[in-house]
Parts: structure tokens; C-alpha cells; sequence
């Protein structure tokens, strides 16, 4: 067991909000073991960004982790050659070019038709009714799983995304989990049923015409939900809070002074939607002072990275005219998110111009809270135009 210092959480207290405790770890012990995750937590960005990298060490590998026990072991759970064949096999769906050629059109299509639906109610939760559906539309079209409603989809992400943030084992969740595991085999053994078609993009087509296994397949397709429905989703609501919460913000994006790019680099700086990454210890290290022995587990921070005081000034604070070029939101090493490309495309060329455009007095109209640590969005984002 690693030699780290001791710091104690209060788990309740940490899901609602992180950040205070994440602020004490960088300042009084920024590698310290929290027993109530039974995990080392490593909170400055500079050594997230160093030892990300080092995967002899900081290993990916977890088969006993609750990702792979839950989902199989997808290529974010595999190292070097292993990683390297399953996410080239992948890369072309989620490329710049196929993210540009084929589904920014079909994100546009979808999500206009979310806004037609919107527009006569003249009020709706953000979370709810635009960024789960435009996020679950889109997530159905990458992946292949175009018979699932996005409704299905959101809830089988959410039901993994708990799974496997499970850390205090609650029966209940886990039993959510692998119904949800059981719905996504049940539609990808539909899709492929149906045959796959040469021009299809979709991750289910790619896989299988680079010859992955049904397992790779499988798993692959379940970390493309767990982490594509509700990181998109969550950055979407958020930042249209922050945005109505910060009308000078809404003024310069409309007057041309400020792009929907830095807003959204900018809020995934200040609230990560993805809060961490797990890592196994695969054998003895010493780093700081601090030594790691082998299965010990290791969550690297990147929600405390992107606040590390060396490198923003008043990191708690959303400032999307700061410098942002050291965050680490989509990771920084060899695992760095393969569907940053598509997440940009939806939320910044999509979802977020489409909107205000289509409503640009809304306003909102009680009050938002945020929850969770490992993935962390508003529960609901009440507004009205």
C-alpha cells in the first residue's frame, strides 16, 4: 500500500461538490491516499499531465476494476499495442474528417428537430428536454444504434456511468448497471442482424470491418455510451447556465469578440464533465517522495488539474477569455479522448450556436445545482423564453 498521506472526505459533501476538498489536497498533500474511495488521489495538473503518460507504471489494465467488470474490457482498459490496434480500428468514425462530412450534418438535423419541439412550449429544463436528447441522438448515430430511443440511451449511460463509479459497492446500482449492460447487447445484436453496409461509419460497422472480436466490439461500444452521452449532455446544460448566468458572456459571443470555442474550453476547464481516470499500480515506483506499490489504485484528477493555482489565476472562477491552453479535460496521454473531435462539433458548431439562436431571450427560472465527482453535470436547468 502506497505511503501517502491520509486525507478524509465526507462522500456526501464530495459528490455535491469536490472542488473544496480538491483545493485542500493541492495545497496540504497533493498525492494523498482517501480511504473512503480506497484510492490515491493525484490533484496537481502537472503531475496528472506527468504521470498519465508513464502506463509501465499508472496501467489502464484494471481487470478488476469496475469498468471492465461491468462492461468488459474496453481498448480504455488496455495499454500500448493492445490500445494502439483497438483505437485505430475506431479512429474512423470519430476522425476530424468523418466528424465534418458525415455527422455534424446529421447533429444539426436531430437537433433542430429538438428545438421545433421546444419552441411552442415557451419553457423547458435544459438537461431534460435539449442536451439528453441532442446528445442521445447523436451518441444513436455514431455508434450505430439507431433502433434505441434516445430516451434508452441516456438511461443505459447514466445506469454505467453509476456502475462504475460504484465505490461504496451498493447492490442496487450495480443490479441497474448490468440491465443496462443487457440492453445495449440486446440492440448491438439487433444492429448487426440487419447487416452493415459498406458506407456505414458507425462504430459497429468500422469494428466490424477491421475485425475486432464480438467482445472487443462489445465493450467498445459500451465505453462510446458511458462517456459520449454525458459528457456532451452535461457540457451542454452547463454552459448554457453559465452563459445566462453571464450576459456579458452572451453579448460578445453575438457581438463576434469571443467564440463558442473558448466558452467551451473554458467550462471544461472549470467544471470537468469527466472528473477522473482511473489507473492500476503494475509495479513499485517512487515519485515525490510518495511510493506506489503494485495494485494499488490511483485516480488521476483531472477536475483538480484544471484548477491547479500554478497555472489559472482564480481557477474557481468561469473566465472564458483566460488562457486555457494547460487544462487537461479530454486527459493528456496516450488514452486522450478519442471523441474530443465529436464532442466539439456537437456543442460548439451545434447544439450551443443553434440554440441561442433559436431563443435568445431565454432566460432562467430557478435555481441549478451540480452533482457527482468522477462525471459531474446540473441536474436540471430550469429556463424560459
Amino acid at each position: 500500500m502506497s505511503n501517502a498521506p491520509v486525507f478524509d472526505i465526507d462522500t456526501a459533501a464530495f459528490h455535491k461538490d469536490p472542488y473544496p476538498f480538491l483545493e485542500r489536497m493541492r495545497a496540504t498533500c497533493p498525492i494523498a491516499y482517501v480511504p473512503a474511495l480506497d484510492a490515491v488521489l493525484i490533484t496537481k495538473r502537472d503531475d496528472v499531465f506527468t504521470l498519465e503518460k508513464k502506463i509501465d507504471v499508472f496501467s489502464s489494465d484494471q481487470p478488476d476494476g469496475l469498468m471492465t467488470k461491468l462492461m468488459g474490457q474496453n481498448m480504455m482498459r488496455k495499454d500500448g499495442e493492445a490500445h494502439q490496434i483497438e483505437r485505430k480500428a475506431i479512429f474512423p468514425t470519430l476522425s476530424p474528417k468523418t466528424v465534418q462530412t458525415v455527422w455534424e450534418a446529421q447533429f444539426k438535423a436531430a437537433t433542430q428537430d429538438v428545438l421545433n419541439t421546444l419552441t411552442p412550449l415557451k419553457t423547458a429544463d435544459l438537461v431534460k428536454d435539449f442536451a439528453m436528447p441532442v446528445s442521445g441522438e447523436a451518441l444513436k448515430a455514431m455508434t450505430g444504434l439507431t433502433q434505441m430511443t434516445w430516451q434508452e440511451m441516456d438511461r443505459v449511460s447514466q445506469g454505467m456511468i453509476d456502475g462504475c463509479a460504484n465505490y461504496t459497492g451498493d447492490p442496487e446500482v450495480e443490479a441497474r448497471c448490468h440491465d443496462c449492460t443487457a440492453s445495449i447487447d440486446d440492440h448491438i445484436t439487433d444492429c448487426i442482424s440487419k447487416g452493415i453496409e459498406d458506407s456505414d461509419m458507425s462504430l459497429i460497422a468500422v469494428q466490424c470491418r477491421a475485425g475486432l472480436s464480438d467482445a472487443q466490439l462489445r465493450a467498445n461500444v459500451k465505453l462510446a455510451i458511458s462517456g459520449g452521452q454525458n459528457e456532451p449532455r452535461d457540457a451542454i446544460a452547463g454552459i448554457l447556465w453559465a452563459l445566462l448566468e453571464r450576459p456579458e458572456v452572451q453579448h460578445a459571443l453575438q457581438s463576434g469578440t469571443l467564440g463558442y470555442l473558448q466558452v467551451f474550453e473554458e467550462f471544461t476547464r472549470w467544471i470537468s464533465p469527466i472528473g477522473m481516470s482511473p489507473r492500476r499500480i503494475a509495479k513499485p515506483y517512487r515519485y515525490n517522495g510518495i511510493d506506489f506499490q503494485p495494485e494499488d489504485r490511483v485516480f488521476l484528477m483531472f477536475a483538480s488539474a484544471n484548477r491547479d493555482e500554478t497555472y489559472f489565476e482564480d481557477p474557481n472562477l468561469f473566465n472564458p477569455w483566460r488562457d486555457t491552453s494547460k487544462s487537461v479535460p479530454f486527459g493528456a496521454g496516450p488514452h486522450f479522448c478519442a471523441g474530443a473531435w465529436a464532442s466539439r462539433s456537437l456543442i460548439v458548431n451545434v447544439a450551443l450556436p443553434m440554440i441561442m439562436e433559436a431563443f435568445p431571450k431565454m432566460a432562467l427560472s430557478g435555481p441549478v445545482d451540480f452533482s457527482g465527482w468522477a462525471f459531474r453535470g446540473p441536474v436540471k436547468v430550469p429556463v424560459v423564453w
